[in-house]
């Protein structure tokens, strides 16, 4: 276990690729070795629990680092949570990243978990062995009137079951350190892990940004309009621009950094080797 704790989070590969491919990413992790590895969960038409499961179980048994399986509650009912909660218990799952998930166009919900609460509150009940974690967003969801609103609506999460929280993607350190103290304030004392995105390029940049709210700080801006037409500038420039994010936490003592991966292990390689130096390994 790494002090503070690292960890990160992969996916599963595209209907059009064999879920095999998933070896590629864990392979290049070798030399990583996270506290534990999230795996995505779709929803709608892409839902498939199975994949996540196997994907869990492969990272679980093969790789021996504890998987994290996501679990979304808008378009499940209880029947499928429960058949979702038991496969991933026999993958060897003893943690799940109870999620809301997104509303998706011309798509009616289950209307039986409305908010990530419930299907915490849920899983405490069918589940109690199992750790909850949950997700939380440092410049306020983008459906929430204010942020101090977002994190009452947070502290439901807590009140519900969730021991662990991890951040969505934030570029700039002080909105961070802002909503931690906030949530400290609300009562919330559960560890919270700050959520990394390298910056990969300006067209993912932008989708992601405008999809969680996320504000650019103009550093981070000029990179992107200093290297938009050259892509391997730009990655490397976000590998650093991340390395510096994830050092200025760790001097500030956050409780762990949470990298997306994005099935990138090079990436995460490199953005390890600037920064392991720092995390501490506790027993």
């Amino acid at each position: 276990m790494h002090s503070p704790v690292f960890s990160l989070e992969v996916f599963p590969p595209k209907n059009s690729s064999p879920v095999g491919t998933i070896y590629d990413t864990l392979d290049g992790l070798e030399d990583v070795h996270p506290d534990f590895i999230s795996v995505t969960y779709r929803q709608g038409a892409l839902a498939d629990r199975t994949v996540t499961a196997r994907i869990a179980k492969t990272i679980n048994d093969e790789y021996h680092i504890p998987a994290v399986a996501h679990l979304t509650a808008l378009y499940n009912d209880e029947q499928a949570i429960d058949q979702a909660l038991d496969m991933f218990e026999e993958a060897g799952v003893k943690a799940v990243l109870a999620l809301r998930g997104d509303f998706i166009e011309g798509v009616e919900p289950c209307g039986v978990f409305s908010h990530a609460s419930d299907l915490a509150a849920y899983i405490s009940r069918r589940k109690p062995g199992m750790r909850i974690y949950g997700a939380c967003y440092p410049e306020c969801h983008v459906e929430a009137s204010n942020l101090q609103t977002d994190i009452d609506n947070l502290k439901r999460k807590i009140d519900a079951g969730v021991t662990r929280l991890i951040t969505q993607l934030f570029y700039d350190n002080a909105d961070f350190y802002r909503f931690v103290d906030l949530a400290r304030a609300r009562g919330i004392d559960v560890p919270i892990e700050a959520g990394i995105m390298p910056v990969r390029s300006v067209k993912s940049l932008e989708r992601m940004t405008s999809c969680n709210g996320c504000c650019l700080p103009p550093a981070v801006k000029a990179m992107a309009d200093r290297w938009r037409d050259n892509l391997p500038a730009l990655k490397q420039a976000g590998m650093v621009y991340a390395s510096q994010q994830i050092a200025d936490l760790v001097a500030h003592g956050v409780d762990g950094v949470h990298l997306y991966a994005m099935n990138r292990p090079r990436t995460v390689r490199k953005i390890w080797a600037n920064v392991s130096p720092l995390f501490d390994e506790a027993a």
